[in-house]
């Protein structure tokens, strides 16, 4: 049990760690047993956030050229459906000498991609880019360990996880037949809503106290992301809102922000269209209603708003209107109507800029004054540095 802990709204919350350090953890303990011939008890495994975990290691097996290691999902005091299942890793050898590569796949109970727009390609294991990071670290670590060249295959899975997947969005986004193994820190965050508000609001005073006069929001990891791409020399002055961007807004207004600057990826910001800002699907989704109700005011026919309502992601529908060429107008007027109720939340009290992306097409949309703002943060984090 990790027994790391964090403070949030006056409460002392311990930590947990994500399906993908479990997974890490079992095919690192997986690879021991196989290349050593011993089981081990426990393994020790350095996750993104910084964070060393001492996993212990159940269920350990071994055949001829294979073996296999189970860990237990500790989701802290923020348990979700996955909380308490094992995620096992069977790691085997290659048999050709001249294969090097590491391979890894999902078993029973791990997902299958079924949709395009999600974290891996169609037909691909719902096992996330950080945690296969994770997994290909720890076996690179033993393979030297043990001067071991070949190739290795972890198949990575867990028992009870098609079931326990039924009680998650995964057969709504497209994801059949388990879960998905997940995880950008490596480490499971507890956080109430109110805390996790009251948090942004306090990085927004933060910075506001500090001399700075012009704010950039994203709801998250996908905001930064591109971020990083486009304009890296900002990272450190976004703040992350989460799902709550009438928030955020509210308190940037009340705290006496002069503007600010949203960069996020359409499928929560096409919510913001319809003047949804808590965009989380718990609160309210709508994305596909949004996207069907500005496609037909823009022409679209009835055969192509029944194909928009039958989509899962916000990907797969961005595909059907440009097919029927009309992705430029639709977004075009989401990023209307985004600044309408932007600016509606805002009462005009901000200077306000939206930037919409996805992942696969990049940029789709600004409106508002964004040129302007980004060079304003720009100098404004050249003055702050300065200062410092």
């Amino acid at each position: 049990m990790l027994e790391e802990y964090v403070t949030k709204n006056n409460k002392r919350l311990r930590l947990g760690y994500t399906t993908g350090s479990c997974a890490a953890g079992a095919a690192k303990a997986a690879a021991l047993y196989l290349l050593s011939g011993q089981p081990v008890p426990c393994v020790e495994l350095l996750t993104p956030k910084g964070i060393l975990l001492r996993l212990e290691v159940l269920d350990a097996r071994r055949g001829q050229n294979w073996a296999s290691c189970a860990i237990e999902k500790d989701g802290g005091d923020d348990p979700d459906v996955t909380h308490g299942l094992l995620v096992y890793a069977r790691v085997s050898m290659s048999e050709n000498p001249g294969e090097t590569q590491i391979s890894i796949e999902g078993g029973p109970g791990v997902g299958r991609v079924t949709r395009k727009g999600l974290d891996q390609p169609v037909g691909a294991a719902a096992i996330n880019r950080v945690p296969r990071a994770m997994i290909g670290k720890a076996l690179e670590e033993i393979r030297s360990q043990f001067g071991e060249s070949r190739g290795l295959r972890v198949v990575i899975s867990i028992p009870g996880g098609e079931e326990a997947a039924k009680k998650t969005f995964n057969p709504r986004l497209g994801i059949a037949g388990g879960l998905s193994v997940l995880g950008t820190s490596g480490i499971v965050e507890p956080m109430s809503e109110a805390a996790l508000i009251a948090s942004i609001e306090t990085e927004i005073r933060m910075q506001l106290a500090n001399g700075k006069r012009d704010l950039l929001l994203v709801p998250g990891n996908y905001g930064t992301e591109f971020l990083g791409e486009v304009r890296r020399e900002l990272l450190d002055e976004a703040i992350k809102c989460s799902n709550f961007l009438g928030e955020a807004l509210d308190v940037a207004v009340s705290e006496g922000a002069r503007s600010v600057l949203l960069v996020g990826h359409i499928g929560k910001f096409v919510k913001l269209a319809a003047g949804i800002m808590n965009t989380h699907s718990r609160n309210a989704d709508g994305r596909m209603e949004i996207l069907t109700a500005h496609a037909a005011l823009h022409g679209g026919d009835r055969n192509l708003c029944q194909s928009l309502m039958g989509c899962v992601t916000t990907d797969e529908a961005l595909d059907l209107l440009e097919e029927a060429g009309l992705l430029q107008p639709v977004m075009q007027g989401l990023m209307e109507r985004m600044e309408y109720y932007v600016n509606h939340r805002c009462y005009g009290n901000l200077e306000t800029g939206i930037v919409t992306f996805s992942r696969e097409r990049g940029l789709l949309g600004e409106m508002g004054q964004v040129e302007e703002l980004f060079g304003r943060l720009e100098a404004q984090r050249r003055a702050c540095g300065q200062q410092s």
